[in-house]
């Protein structure tokens, strides 16, 4: 066991090594900008808009929620059963685990699903988890998002650079 933990865990951080710190995205047009504000929904799905908020939820010292959520979405696109158990044992070390610096605020309800759900894991183990993140996200970071100065800047930025060209 202690070998295998020892192998596993130079593997599991070069993994996360790996991962950007931003998703890579084209530059938001204003009508994109602008429609962040009338849904959660339109900013989650757009990766700029996710890396901005992102970039918010790090000034509020939440940035872990989206990094939680953006591994599950990640976990949903796997097939492999071994990835799978994988990437459902780092997400659950990183971000479930009560022992985790980037542990997300669950329900105990959500944990002790998680807690089962652990023992044959699924590329949907952490679906109930996520949604709550999401919601916690929707409801409460998000309206500070849209009055905060990092989305105000943004769209004033490409506002202008719109009505220059």
């Amino acid at each position: 066991n202690e070998n295998r933990e020892r192998a596993w865990r130079p593997s599991r951080e070069t993994k996360l090594e790996t991962i950007p710190n931003c998703e890579a995205c084209a530059k938001p047009t204003p009508e994109e900008v602008r429609g962040w504000a009338q849904s959660f929904d339109k900013l989650m799905k757009s990766p700029a808009g996710r890396n901005v908020f992102r970039e918010f939820l790090r000034t509020e010292y939440s940035e872990e929620n989206m990094l939680f959520w953006l591994a599950c979405e990640e976990l949903k696109t796997e097939c492999n059963k071994h990835t799978i158990d994988e990437k459902a044992r780092m997400i659950y070390e990183d971000y479930i685990s009560i022992l985790s610096p980037k542990e997300v605020s669950l329900d105990s309800r959500v944990r002790e699903v998680i807690n089962r759900k652990m023992q044959e894991p699924s590329s949907h183990t952490f679906d109930d988890a996520q949604l709550q993140i999401y919601t916690l996200m929707h409801r409460d970071s998000y309206p500070r998002f849209l009055n905060s100065a990092i989305y105000k800047s943004l769209l004033q930025s490409v506002s202008r650079s719109s009505s220059e060209s």
